[in-house]
């Protein structure tokens, strides 16, 4: 009786241990994701975690975030693999399980929760079978073409002079279509030499072979979720929002001297630690928000907000496409730490390291393609922001200057474009936050005191 109550025994531990298996879902890794991609798992099918351990990499539409474990465990069964896309929030992607536990159910486990999304799909395909059904219809006319193919008498013989054969076999000359003028019907050489193709099939011939002839060289690139997004984001802005321009230029004389000051004293203490221009055009946007914030607002449908602090959202360019990291309270810090923060932010995200948190959120977006020797451009908003502001670059430009002998000096311009949502900033407010930035960039001391 005791060896019966150990094996039931051990049949109901097995039972419970199945049981314990658990589905690992698709999580939200940001409030606006819906769907992502499996960029690499980390762990194998059999490998234990631990709490903290990164289970896999998630592609969402900005970056490639870790996702890790939550508890101990062990990774029973993995359902989808690595460079999978467009996965649903909430979908099973892996089967977990715990230390000793019995992993021979993962396998049914993985094929049910696989079996019930192709269930899904396959009932879509339906409505097609309908439209593809008078296809089937319209298919007669290529049987009906076969059939008239043939319209000389099957084993009826031609009568031809040899050299009337030779030369329409050379030519590809069907001497069923030519006539004879010969004896009794006869197809002499001058016949074959006269025959002329019916004008209906040459122009079919002649229309179907330009498009395979003119077809060009092309490469398809897979659109990623990163890109999807940027496209659809920026067409909804685009299309939404009531865009307006204001173009101003500034005299960037002062800012380079100054900055050339301040880099050969951090030179000194660390060679590596250089501002940029860009460094004192994210600080003299924040200040120019605390005098104007009117243009630190958002669109909300039913009411503007307007922000306390400006989190200026910057725009790097990374191989799959741009992201806007946020230097946060820009207002509250100096040039050397906004500089290091900057850098540090576009390293990760052209790394696609950033977390949702560096890159949700901003209240203002700065674009600057200066540095590319871009002297002018407009810039779509990135909503619910009021505004971006695209920056070129710096070049040299005679001005009037009655003080000087000649009547003219060359001053070091930068042209700035605001774009705005007509909705929150009005046209004056937009001139007012301009001329208050360009205030700050043509006198950088005034943000420093």
């Amino acid at each position: 009786m005791s060896s019966v109550a150990r094996i039931f025994a051990r049949r109901l531990h097995a039972s419970a241990r199945r049981n314990v298996l658990s589905q690992f879902n698709m999580p939200a890794m940001s409030p606006t994701m819906s769907e992502g991609g499996i960029a690499s798992w980390k762990k194998k099918e059999g490998e234990s975690f631990s709490a903290g351990d990164v289970l896999l990499e998630i592609e969402t539409d900005k970056a490639t975030i870790d996702v890790e474990a939550q508890d101990d465990g062990i990774m029973a069964k993995i359902i989808a693999q690595d460079g999978a896309k467009n996965v649903k929030i909430g979908t099973i992607i892996a089967i977990v399980g715990e230390e000793g536990d019995d992993l021979s159910g993962a396998a049914e486990m993985a094929a049910k929760a696989s079996s019930e999304t192709p269930k899904e799909t396959a009932k879509e395909p339906e409505p097609p079978k309908t439209e593809s059904e008078p296809s089937k219809d319209t298919s007669p006319p290529p049987s009906e073409t076969k059939q008239s193919k043939p319209e000389i008498p099957v084993g009826d013989r031609i009568f031809a002079s040899p050299i009337a054969k030779k030369i329409a076999l050379e030519r590809g000359i069907p001497l069923s279509k030519v006539k004879g003028s010969g004896p009794e019907g006869r197809i002499l050489r001058e016949d074959v030499e006269k025959y002329k193709p019916s004008t209906e099939a040459a122009p079919s011939n002649a229309a179907s072979q330009p498009p395979a002839a003119q077809l060009p060289d092309y490469v398809d690139t897979p659109i990623s979720n990163m890109r999807r997004t940027i496209g659809s984001r920026l067409t909804q802005s685009k299309q939404e929002l009531p865009h307006y321009y204001v173009t101003v230029d500034i005299n960037m004389d002062k800012v380079l001297k100054l900055r050339e000051v301040f880099n050969k004293t951090l030179s000194e203490k660390d060679k590596s630690a250089k501002l940029s221009v860009n460094d004192f055009i994210v600080k003299a946007v924040a200040c120019a928000l605390s005098d104007v914030p009117e243009a630190n607002s958002a669109w909300l449908g039913e009411v503007i907000r307007t922000y306390k602090k400006a989190d200026i959202s910057v725009a790097v360019a990374t191989p799959t496409g741009l992201i806007t990291p946020i230097v946060k309270d820009a207002g509250s810090k100096g040039l050397a730490t906004i500089s290091a923060e900057t850098k540090a932010l576009a390293k990760k995200a052209r790394d696609g390291k950033l977390a949702p948190s560096e890159y949700q959120g901003g209240t203002f977006t700065i674009s600057n393609l200066g540095m590319f020797g871009v002297s002018h451009f407009t810039a779509i908003i990135n909503p619910p922001q009021s505004c971006i502001l695209a920056v070129g670059s710096t070049e040299p430009k005679f001005v009037p200057a009655p003080e000087e002998e000649r009547g003219f000096k060359v001053v070091q311009n930068m042209q700035v474009t605001l774009s705005s949502d007509h909705r929150t900033v009005d046209g004056a407010i937009a001139a007012r936050w301009l001329s208050a930035f360009k205030g700050y960039l043509e006198n950088p001391l005034t943000f420093m005191l």
